[in-house]
């Protein structure tokens, strides 16, 4: 469906996706059952990923978030099949992106401190050869959210 009511919901969920579905339905002036399939319908197509709790990393002492920008010493699909399964077996990287311009990679980690940050860079160096590693670490937090916006979403029928 993809409307003003689908958008609504969406923008409830992702900003506490806890509500109860009754407290939902009411939010956006439909019936239990009627949220729930459109839920459901967003859910099956894909456009609702999950649904997950966020946490503290301050009280999980990994308050520390790391910016790493990386160049790969090559470009084969060999290389790429290592450092995926590189990063992705270490936990305190919490995002990957391929880049385009100088890096080739730009890699988020929280850690505890810059020794254990000194731990990270030792584990990933020594499961993948990288030609640079350049980091910088966050001083202030001015904005992070994980909700997305959400009025590029364009209603299907107005498409055709």
């Amino acid at each position: 469906m993809n409307d003003d009511i689908d958008r609504a919901i969406l923008n409830i969920l992702q900003r506490d996706s806890s509500l109860s579905l009754d407290d939902l339905a009411a939010a956006v002036h439909l019936s239990r059952n009627a949220c729930w399939r459109r839920i459901k319908q967003m859910e099956e197509s894909g456009l609702i990923k999950g649904r997950v709790a966020l946490l503290d990393a301050k009280k999980l002492n990994v308050g520390l978030t790391a910016f790493i920008a990386l160049r790969a010493t090559e470009h084969s699909s060999t290389w790429l099949n290592k450092f995926s399964k590189a990063v992705k077996d270490i936990p305190e990287i919490i995002g990957v992106y391929r880049m385009t311009g100088d890096i080739d990679y730009l890699l988020i980690a929280v850690i505890p401190d810059v020794a254990a940050y000194d731990g990270l860079y030792k584990r990933l160096i020594d499961k993948v050869a990288l030609a640079d590693v350049s980091s910088s670490f966050v001083m202030e937090e001015i904005k992070a959210t994980t909700a997305l916006p959400l009025h590029y979403m364009m209603n299907k029928k107005s498409v055709a």
